[in-house]
């Protein structure tokens, strides 16, 4: 089993991660680091040479590749729930955790940030909100469990998942910690 992160850009993902990953003694994998060190080059030159579609399907042979491997918590990219193959990936293997911020929340923690592809030239909390009202339909049907982060620490955000996973399992505590370990 896996836990996979996802929720738009800015919403904690990659922090979260890091401190669920260390609560856990669990393997952490980005998959933006993934695919960078796959294929040797940045994100911000793989949209510059093949696309956003070029992207996406680099996205997606590298969640087929983690989908395979068990005990990892995953920083998904913003948009690795767009694909339908990437969700079902994701829920074969796992556990999908939605963490969800507001536009405003987003924009604060984004907002001097120069990686961001999807927002050049776009970087405003009304294109921000309009972006995720759109791919709330894909994060809601990929998610197994959403946690909202704002004014949270990644600390007490992990904390919130463990326990929504704890919830969602109706495992015993012994149960959970033996599957989580």
């Amino acid at each position: 089993m896996n836990i996979y992160l996802i929720g738009f850009m800015g919403s904690g993902k990659s922090t979260v991660s890091k401190v669920l990953a260390e609560k856990l003694s669990w393997e952490l994998i980005d998959t933006d680091e993934y695919i960078e060190n796959k294929t040797e080059k940045s994100i911000r030159d793989i949209f510059a040479d093949e696309g956003e579609e070029g992207f996406r399907n680099t996205e997606t042979e590298c969640i087929r590749d983690i989908s395979l491997l068990d005990g990892k918590v995953v920083s998904c990219g913003g948009g690795a729930v767009l694909r339908s193959e990437n969700v079902k990936l994701m829920k074969e293997s796992g556990i999908v955790v939605l963490l969800g911020a507001a536009p405003e929340t987003i924009y604060e923690r984004v907002k001097h940030s120069t990686n961001r592809p999807i927002l050049n030239g776009n970087m405003n909390v009304d294109y921000i909100a309009g972006l995720m009202e759109k791919r709330k339909p894909a994060y809601d049907f990929a998610k197994d469990i959403e946690v909202v982060t704002d004014d949270k620490t990644a600390d007490l955000i992990a904390d919130d998942i463990y326990s929504a996973i704890f919830e969602n399992c109706n495992l015993g505590n012994d149960d959970v910690d033996e599957k989580l370990s």
